[in-house]
């Protein structure tokens, strides 16, 4: 297993998100690898946690992350934070995604889980993808 290509997979991430016309024609800015302190827009979208699984074979190193991403909005209704999330999903499953060392094998969408959080103000959408990648830095498991 290599956890080597997690980072390049969330830079790889966060730049498709950020240069997607539609989902920037929802969001804006919006979009945070890292949810800043304070004062936040009332329709945003996060990086969010990762898991990672050894898929390593006789031929290399590879690895499965599954990484979520969150559509959260202030709003009365889930309507913007799920056409948000719809525009985050056809980002991810675009063009492949370019990472600095690897490359992606595939990239699926696992799950999505819509809810309201705390006294129901706000909504969430976690999107969950499923990655597949290898590392072409070695070619030993």
């Amino acid at each position: 297993m290599t956890y080597a290509l997690a980072q390049g997979i969330q830079a790889a991430i966060f730049r498709r998100l950020t240069s997607d016309a539609a989902l920037r024609a929802l969001v804006g800015d919006d979009v945070y690898d890292q949810v800043p302190p304070g004062f936040l827009p009332t329709l945003y979208v996060a990086l969010g946690p990762e898991v990672a699984r050894d898929r390593s074979d006789q031929t290399g190193r590879g690895t499965e992350h599954d990484v979520a991403v969150s559509v959260v909005c202030d709003g009365a209704g889930f309507s913007a934070a799920k056409a948000a999330a719809a525009a985050v999903s056809d980002a991810m499953l675009g063009p492949d995604l370019a990472l600095d060392r690897g490359r992606v094998v595939w990239l699926r969408f696992l799950r999505a889980q819509a809810l309201r959080k705390g006294a129901g103000e706000t909504r969430q959408i976690d999107l969950i993808f499923r990655l597949r990648v290898e590392d072409d830095a070695t070619s030993n498991p």
